[in-house]
């Protein structure tokens, strides 16, 4: 149980962070430390902020950073108020690396360039897509990483009239991993039998390590075609809503942009601040004068930010020190 739900990579991850953040967290406790540390694995937050090498270290680990930018940034499809089934915002693959860095920074251009081609089918990286195009083709991707990367080597071994009995298991990062087809492998006209491709998916399925859709689905979706290209199969398991199920980061299609939760918060937050600025400014001053003041005590998360919090308390002395010196 401990192996398969990666609880070792976990209490190392905590060690290691208390080790680093020891004098924050003696104020309030190392008991306490680890008890926020694994809520916040449980509620999917854990990877905010976080490395790559973290963010893709597990398959909960993937499929809370997945469903964290589905929240985030669900709002891209959003127009006068109200949510559509299809997207009204379109953005380029830069423009996605860019959102996707705001949650983890050092995230590889290459993986979200890979989601974007299973969108485009082509390299034209400029061109505009969807939200939900993008969002369920990353999701493929991204979760599916070590999986598409040994398809990809078996479908080059069919095409090249090999034998693919011997199945490629990828031991490198997601970021490190080879090209995949050219564009002309789309053409419909060409592309491996769908029967002998799913025999050999079906032992990769078998064998790998890693993640793998569900073999009833795929097989579902190679018995009803005779052949298949690369870039048709990338494409048919992004839009497999069945896949999507299974995996259970990210809601239907057609439920994309409801979150009620998100909603309900949200609401709460607007209405927080517009009552802030319902006071005009001459009835301001005295209100904060009369109001009580209260000393909440801060308690700082057992996260990541809270070590790059500490480097910018310590940069922001440095340069305050050195502004009173040049005054001086």
């Amino acid at each position: 149980f401990a192996a398969q739900r990666h609880v070792l990579t976990y209490m190392e991850d905590a060690v290691s962070q208390l080790l680093e953040n020891r004098e924050d967290i003696s104020q309030y406790g190392i008991a306490r430390f680890f008890t926020e540390y694994f809520n916040s694995v449980r509620q999917g937050t854990h990877i905010l902020f976080r490395e790559f090498s973290f963010v893709q270290a597990t398959p909960h680990n993937r499929a809370s950073f997945l469903r964290t930018f589905w929240r985030c940034f669900r709002t891209v499809g959003k127009n006068g108020g109200k949510y559509f089934s299809i997207c009204c915002y379109l953005l380029t693959a830069q423009e996605y690396h860019c959102l996707l860095q705001l949650l983890c920074p050092d995230f590889p251009m290459e993986l979200t360039q890979k989601a974007a081609r299973i969108v485009l089918m082509d390299d034209a990286m400029d061109c505009l897509m969807s939200f939900s195009d993008f969002l369920f083709a990353f999701q493929i991707q991204f979760y599916y990483s070590e999986f598409l990367e040994s398809v990809a080597a078996i479908y080059q071994d069919l095409l090249a009239g090999k034998n693919p009995n011997t199945v490629i298991v990828p031991t490198s990062s997601s970021g490190q991993h080879r090209q995949r087809q050219p564009p002309n492998d789309c053409n419909p006209l060409e592309g491996v039998e769908a029967s002998v491709f799913y025999q050999c998916l079906e032992s990769l399925c078998d064998r790998s390590k890693y993640s793998c859709p569900p073999s009833a689905l795929v097989k579902e979706m190679l018995s009803s075609v005779q052949r298949m290209t690369l870039c048709g199969f990338l494409m048919a398991l992004a839009k497999d809503q069945g896949i999507n199920r299974a995996l259970g980061a990210l809601p239907d299609k057609g439920d994309l942009f409801l979150d009620p939760a998100m909603d309900q918060e949200l609401e709460k937050l607007v209405a927080q601040v517009s009552g802030l600025s319902v006071s005009g400014p001459a009835s301001s001053s005295t209100d904060t004068a009369n109001m009580p003041i209260r000393n909440s005590p801060r308690i700082n998360s057992p996260w990541k930010p809270l070590h790059h919090r500490r480097k910018m308390d310590a940069e922001s002395e440095g340069s305050n020190e050195e502004t009173d010196s040049s005054e001086n």
